[in-house]
């Protein structure tokens, strides 16, 4: 590996290839090994070529692939566990298969939030693809090994695969220290372990940085920004891509604040977010599907769809093995980044299973926290929307629930209401309804926050 601290890249032969006619060749390659190997050896994606009566061989280009074999989530696993019930290891076993399990080190879940947790099982194989991928992005965010960072690992720790796994994945990047904190602590041992260890970069959810600006002053006597925090790190929810929080995380910790996951990717040191670089070009294929005809969409700047992806090294796949979506709704940049990084970039829009329609318009929470989020003096940024009826249609008006920040008075709350329904019709369009709330009504999460009320479930 080049030594050279001042390189572009962790890894200098391949990342100056990514999105490249050269590099869509390997890739093409690799493709077409791969889905041998899926037929071969994983019954799940077997059934899949099976039920659309295509064998790999009958597959030579990329659109072939995009033709013939249907992409498949987490309703095509639910509908596997309504077959076989809820036996973990005969799942995994159809799932994956026999030679990937019995390559089995570390077994973790989702969350579960939006149902039964899904498995997430860590090859050895998948393990060290995941460490060069770790390496690629830790270098374009800015850790560097003469620096000797020490890391506060504040996702959830236990069973989470944002967790445990991550103290694996900086392995082979010199000169780092994981303090793995995790999220179970609390936001008072979190504050007081990040002080006693000097930890310089934060790897956790923004829900989580963002509550931490306001305990820090409750639980250390100072403002976050005397930690010394320098680079943070934030995935498994939108936070970091909406501009008014990574503002607002940016100013209260004085750090660079950067977005990471969803696949093979991070944002850059640009000053203006651009999304995050795909750096993953020969491990993984990536995609983009209209959500309602499931047709291919060309990745074109600016095109938006579901992103699907397939593993081009399925040994290590966990599950982007083969046209497999976690529902995320992304945006495509492909004319050059301002920082001069390769690498085509996306933003997540929103989840599919999450967008609202209101009159027939689509909503994304996302997009409703950041218009929360650009009233830092008047709102904290704590807000709810209530849903009485199933998604993805609302009967208008969308109901929200908002905390007005400290120092606003009752008799402001008219007037606030009107500027941020103003805002929300011109961002949004739509007028919703809000009930205000004083400041901290609402319950603050260390991992992910559930931004949306089910009354209905209740």
């Amino acid at each position: 590996m080049d030594q050279n601290q001042d390189r572009p890249y962790w890894n200098m032969e391949i990342e100056p290839l990514l999105n490249t006619p050269a590099m869509r060749e390997t890739q093409l390659e690799k493709l077409l090994t791969s889905l041998a190997w899926q037929y071969e050896n994983t019954p799940f994606n077997r059934r899949r070529f099976d039920k659309a009566g295509v064998k790999p061989g009958d597959i030579q280009s990329f659109d072939d692939f995009a033709r013939a074999i249907p992409v498949a989530g987490q309703a095509e696993i639910r509908e596997l566990i309504g077959e076989i019930g809820l036996d973990f290891n005969r799942l995994m076993l159809e799932l994956f298969g026999k030679a990937r399990m019995d390559d089995l080190y570390l077994l973790t879940t989702t969350s579960g939030t939006t149902g039964i947790p899904t498995p997430y099982p860590n090859f050895h194989t998948a393990i060290a693809d995941a460490q060069e991928m770790m390496c690629r992005a830790a270098w374009r965010m800015g850790l560097r090994p003469e620096n000797h960072h020490r890391i506060g690992l504040c996702f959830g720790l236990s069973m989470h695969a944002a967790g445990t796994p991550q103290v694996l994945l900086f392995k082979n990047f010199p000169g780092v220290t994981i303090v793995p904190i995790g999220a179970e602590a609390g936001t008072e041992k979190i504050l007081q372990f990040m002080q006693l260890f000097n930890v310089d970069v934060f790897l956790g959810t923004p829900s989580l940085a963002l509550h931490l600006i306001e305990r820090c002053p409750q639980v250390l006597g100072r403002p976050v920004k005397d930690l010394g925090i320098n680079i943070m790190i934030l995935g498994a929810e939108p936070g970091a891509g909406i501009p008014e929080v990574r503002h607002r995380l940016e100013t209260e910790y004085g750090a660079r604040v950067f977005d990471a996951g969803a696949g093979y990717g991070c944002s850059c040191e640009d000053p203006v977010y651009q999304g995050m670089h795909w750096i993953g070009d020969d491990y993984c294929h990536y995609e983009l599907i209209n959500p309602e005809t499931k047709e291919p969409v060309p990745l074109t700047n600016g095109a938006t769809g579901l992103m699907a992806a397939t593993s081009l090294h399925p040994q290590g796949a966990v599950w982007f093995d083969m046209r497999f979506t976690l529902n995320d709704i992304h945006q495509v940049f492909t004319d050059p980044c301002p920082c001069g990084r390769t690498g085509f970039r996306y933003k997540i829009v929103g989840r599919a299973d999450d967008m609202l329609k209101v009159k027939g318009v689509p909503v994304y929470p996302a997009a409703i926290e950041g218009v929360i989020h650009s009233m830092p003096d008047k709102l904290t940024g704590s807000f709810r929307i209530v849903l009485d009826e199933p998604p993805p249609r609302v009967v208008p008006p969308l109901k929200l629930r908002v905390e007005f920040a400290e120092g606003v008075r009752e008799e402001d709350l008219p007037a606030l209401e009107k500027e941020l329904a103003s805002r929300m019709h011109a961002l949004l369009k739509i007028r919703p309804a809000i009930t205000w709330l004083a400041p901290n009504s609402l319950e603050r999460a260390v991992k992910k926050t559930q931004i949306l009320e089910k009354t209905y479930e209740k």
